[in-house]
């Protein structure tokens, strides 16, 4: 079960790190345009911000963290002292 958990978890994470990704292209795609005079969608872009990108952010870097204690934890009590 521990497995299956850890599994989804870690595709949830590899999910988010795609949006944060074409976000992030996007942002610097639709900056670029702007200094060229086109619109790719920056203002779109910004209105997305709150509701879509800063959460996928927050929950990246919380998984990140998690998993990092969570690794920590598995080494500190786990059956291999060596580690």
């Amino acid at each position: 079960m521990k497995d299956i958990i850890s599994r989804t978890i870690s595709w949830i994470l590899v999910v988010d790190l795609g949006l944060v990704l074409v976000a992030f292209a996007w942002f610097m795609a639709a900056v670029v345009g702007r200094s060229m005079n086109l619109n790719l969608g920056l203002d779109l872009w910004y209105s997305l911000w709150n509701p879509l990108i800063l959460p996928a952010i927050s929950v990246l870097m919380a998984g990140a963290i998690a998993s990092g204690v969570v690794g920590w934890i598995g080494r500190k009590f786990g059956s291999d002292p060596s580690l």
